[in-house]
């Protein structure tokens, strides 16, 4: 049975005082995947990082798991996984040092983990190149890496499949299925065309739609 894991309620948000949406309403269960779509400049970055906690203006209310996120944000951002547009990844560390010192933000750095989750990423024989040195789609699979090394139940992904090839891609699809099929949850914006059953979107524009 799924579970409300987060709660959009009249989510409402001005840009240079015009507004991007507005009236937002939609429920994110446990082991579903959510698309936000919609033209260029409606709001889709803007949406994913004030359901991240990085955008506070914003009027309406989000709850997770029943209750206010301002109220619980310490355990929310504990179940979350945020990947904005940018890799995120600092060219002076080696990918190997970028993956480990994002695990080690969250829990104990396992030296053994990191390196699996680079290879599942594709990234085997690169480990200790400084990321400065590796090629966008590089760059973007240390990043992706983090994947491999979450268990959150929650994940909120900003065109993840920016700057990946075509292996790369096939990659992430099936990781996000395993993610859904596992019981997590996915909210993503993405030009790519999902190979994924049961996607629901969230369409922004005048006006929008829930499928």
């Amino acid at each position: 049975m799924t579970s409300t894991l987060l709660e959009a309620r009249q989510i409402h948000c001005e840009r240079d005082d015009r507004p991007l949406f507005s009236g937002l309403d939609f429920r994110v269960g446990s082991g579903e995947l959510w698309r936000i779509a919609g033209p260029n400049g409606v709001g889709k970055t803007t949406l994913l990082r004030i359901l991240a906690g990085l955008n506070p203006a914003f009027e309406g209310e989000l709850l997770w798991q029943g209750e206010p996120v301002h109220r619980v944000r310490t355990q929310y951002q504990a179940n979350l996984l945020f990947l904005g547009h940018n890799a995120g990844v600092s060219s002076s560390l080696t990918a190997y040092e970028n993956l480990a010192g994002w695990q080690a933000m969250r829990t104990p750095a396992v030296p053994e983990q990191v390196m699996v989750a680079l290879a599942d990423a594709g990234l085997s024989g690169y480990e200790d190149l400084p990321a400065a040195q590796l090629s966008a789609g590089q760059q973007r699979r240390v990043a992706l890496a983090r994947l491999y090394l979450s268990s959150a139940p929650l994940w909120i992904l900003d065109e993840a499949f920016t700057a990946v090839d075509r292996e790369a891609v096939a990659q992430l699809e099936a990781l996000l299925a395993n993610r859904v099929r596992a019981g997590g949850a996915v909210i993503l914006t993405t030009h790519h065309r999902l190979a994924l059953e049961g996607v629901q979107v969230l369409t922004l524009g005048e006006g929008y739609d829930a499928v």
